[in-house]
């Protein structure tokens, strides 16, 4: 497949707060493995310890789970995991991690990779955010919905 075919397919931003490793797996369980999305998890993880989560979620379905790395190129049908204390955003077909934008106080990593996703994606973007007790989500799922 050529670079270029590979903006044709949607991305999947899923956000959830720190307690949302049920909700995660219980989707991962119902989803199709051949939908042609690339899935990107967007969890409030405590950056002071490695995750094991790509490992967890990886049980539940038949898709591919692969933290995401720096200057990572998505694939379809592919699960990406964002990394312990780090912020992802969506430039041309590939994930780029960020510092966080914020050194203390409320750390709005849904909303920064669902913004950049409604920028690069817009119609192709789908948000869900699963769980949570703050706002983080809410003015990126706008920017998805206004982008088509």
């Amino acid at each position: 497949m050529k670079d270029d075919e590979t903006a044709d397919f949607p991305i999947v931003g899923i956000g959830a707060s720190a307690g949302g490793l049920d909700a995660y797996k219980n989707l991962l369980r119902s989803l199709a493995t051949d939908t042609g999305a690339a899935f990107v998890l967007v969890q409030h993880l405590d950056p002071n310890h490695e995750s094991l989560m790509a490992d967890l979620l990886a049980r539940h379905t038949r898709m591919q789970v692969k933290q995401a790395e720096d200057d990572m190129h998505l694939e379809r049908n592919t699960v990406y995991v964002i990394p312990p204390g780090k912020f992802l955003r969506l430039i041309d077909h590939g994930l780029f991690l960020d510092e966080p934008v914020t050194e203390k106080g409320i750390r709005l990593a849904v909303d920064y990779f669902f913004r950049s996703m409604a920028e690069v994606r817009g119609e192709r973007s789908i948000g869900i955010v699963l769980s949570g007790t703050g706002s983080d989500g809410t003015l990126g799922i706008q920017e998805i919905k206004a982008a088509g």
